[in-house]
């Protein structure tokens, strides 16, 4: 297989709504190219890129999947992604590796819902991005309201670069960078090309002038040559598209019928002349802050985008050449855990077919087997030449169960398939709740959940029961009270004797030092759970030994372990030991603990305990008309709404909603909104339950 240098390697990155016909397109350039003989569909299960079982049963993309086509001395890399944002994780590692986006529209449809919550998400990686109308040529096509549903997703920067017409009943494509028509068999294939029609000059010269004006503004020599000539040739309006979309003002605008093939070449060979490669694009900073220099003589680093565990080959790894080469053979350094792993094979990928190559340089992109301390997100480095590629963000999951094998015999390999799951996708995140001893799997939706209940069933041959997660409460107090116990206990020889005299009170940060007392010590503990404990040596004249107070300390943390309002954990106390007795024979630590234990808890509940519930940030981006019902469901949840802000036609709402009323509002919202609302959310903080939910709670 040709290596291609890095001028003519271009990496893109189909998204899109589902049904949007990403697949069938990826499928028609590869076969345009000549690298398959025979087109797949998605009705028949034989596309290059759906190749896994699961999306052949479904009949939909779950899986990102990479491919590569060869144009005109051009390699192309396309990934083929899911259309649906339950799969967001396989959709921005995506992004991360691509040059420039290409969104995929259904003609019939134009900015649907599906595009509209991927456009979340490709918005904020600022790439350069064109759209691609498809299905221009069915019965139902819109091509114009499509175009204008894409100016109002990206504003006036969108600008035709074709339109589609039809010429004696067959389709045809105008195309006014090139100023020619394409006209298309209904087999499609390779168009005649014609000069413009007399009806269409008009709006064709219109719309190359506005092609032209788009251009030159995005390149101040091309900008003077304008003012000068008037006009641009093509090699200068190519130059002028690039710098627009390498700014993001500029998102070209195609139509094409992938499923008849129609205008996916003039499509390749645009991606080919002016979609930016990786070294178009603005340096990426690293970890550390450094430049990441995209050359090939510089030191290699690989960035790993995907991983995907394949039952007879084990991992597959999918990563990007973000500087200098890889060859076979080569000894790299995971950036992550330090381990060192050897490339003992590389491949070029296309769906499930592996083509071997010697070495891939900066800006390509391939795959490795068998690598062992390697996974999704990772970074590989030339060693001792350290580089650590900042790591994707993925969304919070938005959907939590807890998660059981129905055979209690396959616990331990349950945990070890869903390791391997989230390793592959980590948007799958897993949680063992020591309060509620629960194992918590986090999803993106009830999709991304089937998914993963699939691949438990059929690859790993585990049959799990899902559930509603348990919320891990807190306890604390209110007010001050002081306790003490003696503990006492005769059993023949040594006894066991200890008294303990404590006041407690509500801890918070910046509070003054308790007054009243002699502070001979204090100790913070940060506890594991959160909040503190602040442990005040007072004692006076020697009642107890300071031996013993180690002792104290621990019987107090036990009773924090689980707290007498509903076995929670307690946080934010201050106790301080003030007074006690002890026998010379029979104080012992054990005895101490016992007493300390006792006083605590009595203490604790003549101090007006409060118990506190979880709660998350909410974020929840709704059109305009649903704002209200959205809220009403929101308040009904115990929501404290913080703010709306306008977005476009979404309003951005924020609240703070306890974890406990959240359970199920994926699949809420979903159907309040049509599947047009999205959401994420992360830990706020602990509050106060109200005291009506803290009766309920403490009674169960």
């Amino acid at each position: 297989m040709q290596i291609y240098d890095d001028k003519h390697i271009k990496n893109v990155v189909f998204v899109g709504a589902h049904d949007s016909g990403k697949t069938t397109l990826s499928e028609t350039m590869l076969y345009e190219a000549g690298l398959i003989n025979r087109r797949g569909t998605v009705e028949s299960k034989n596309t290059v890129s759906d190749f896994h079982e699961v999306e052949q049963e479904r009949g939909d993309t779950v899986f990102a999947t990479p491919l590569h086509t060869e144009w005109r001395n051009y390699k192309i890399n396309i990934i083929d992604t899911p259309g649906l944002d339950d799969f967001i994780g396989e959709i921005i590692s995506s992004i991360k590796v691509a040059d420039t986006i290409v969104t995929v529209l259904n003609a019939q449809y134009g900015v649907e819902i599906g595009t509209e919550l991927i456009w979340n998400y490709v918005d904020k990686f600022s790439k350069p991005t064109l759209f691609v109308i498809n299905q221009i040529d069915h019965l139902n096509a819109h091509f114009e309201e499509s175009f204008k549903s894409i100016s109002s997703l990206v504003g006036k920067n969108a600008v035709k670069i074709q339109y589609p017409i039809t010429i004696d009943g067959e389709q045809c494509i105008v195309d006014v960078l090139k100023m020619k028509v394409y006209k298309f068999k209904p087999t499609g294939g390779k168009p005649e090309k014609l000069a413009i029609p007399e009806d269409q000059k008009e709006l064709a010269t219109k719309l190359h002038n506005e092609l032209v004006e788009k251009a030159a503004e995005n390149d101040d020599e091309l900008l003077e040559l304008f003012f000068e000539k008037g006009t641009l040739n093509e090699d200068e309006m190519r130059k002028g598209i690039k710098a627009g979309m390498l700014n993001q003002e500029l998102f070209p605008v195609f139509c094409v019928s992938a499923l008849n093939d129609m205008g996916t070449g003039r499509l390749m060979g645009f991606i080919d002349n002016v979609a930016p490669s990786a070294t178009d694009l603005k340096s990426e900073s690293t970890v550390s802050g450094k430049e990441l220099t995209l050359k090939k003589d510089a030191p290699t680093s690989l960035f790993v985008f995907k991983t995907l565990n394949e039952p007879n080959l084990g991992q597959i790894t999918y990563f990007k050449v973000k500087s200098g080469e890889i060859k076979i053979n080569d000894k790299l350094i995971n950036a992550t855990n330090g381990a060192s792993e050897t490339i003992n094979q590389l491949f070029i990928m296309d769906g499930k077919k592996r083509a071997a190559v010697s070495k891939l340089t900066v800006g390509d992109i391939g795959a490795t087997l068998k690598l062992k301390y390697t996974k999704t997100n990772d970074t590989l480095h030339e060693e001792g030449k350290p580089i650590s590629i900042n790591p994707i963000k993925y969304p919070e999951p938005r959907l939590r169960k807890s998660i059981v094998a129905e055979n209690k015999k396959d616990d331990e390999k349950l945990s070890e398939a869903l390791k391997k799951i989230h390793n592959q996708d980590p948007t799958v995140t897993i949680n063992y709740a020591k309060e509620s001893k629960q194992l918590i799997l986090g999803c993106q939706g009830e999709l991304h959940l089937a998914i993963v209940n699939w691949l438990l069933e059929n690859e790993y041959g585990i049959k799990a029961k899902y559930g509603k997660p348990k919320i891990s409460y807190r306890e604390t107090i209110q007010r001050s009270s002081t306790a003490n116990y003696k503990h006492k206990k005769q059993s023949g020889g040594a006894g066991q004797f200890a008294q303990v005299h404590l006041k407690i009170e509500p801890w918070e940060e910046g509070m003054p030092e308790p007054e009243g007392f002699n502070i001979r010590g204090k100790e913070e503990v940060e506890l594991p759970w959160g909040g503190k404990l602040l442990f005040y040596n007072c004692i006076v004249g020697g009642v107890i030994d300071s031996r013993y107070l180690p002792a104290i300390m621990k019987g107090i943390l036990e009773v924090m372990e689980s707290g007498p309002l509903t076995n929670s954990y307690i946080r934010d106390v201050r106790v301080m030991v003030y007074d006690g007795k002890m026998h010379s024979v029979d104080s012992n630590d054990i005895s101490f603990k016992i007493a300390a234990a006792h006083a605590f808890k009595e203490a604790f509940l003549n101090a007006n305990p409060k118990l506190l519930e979880p709660t998350q940030e909410l974020t929840v981006k709704v059109p305009e008309e649903m704002i209200g019902s959205v809220m009403t469901d929101l308040q009904s949840r115990r929501s404290i709404i913080l703010g709306i802000e306008s977005k476009g036609n979404y309003q951005v709402l924020k609240c703070i909603t306890p974890a406990a009323e959240l359970f199920g509002y994926s699949t809420s919202l979903r159907s309040l909104t049509q599947g047009r609302a999205t959401f994420n959310s992360k830990f706020s903080a602990y509050q106060p339950v109200p005291s009506n939910v803290q009766q309920q709670l403490v009674k169960q």
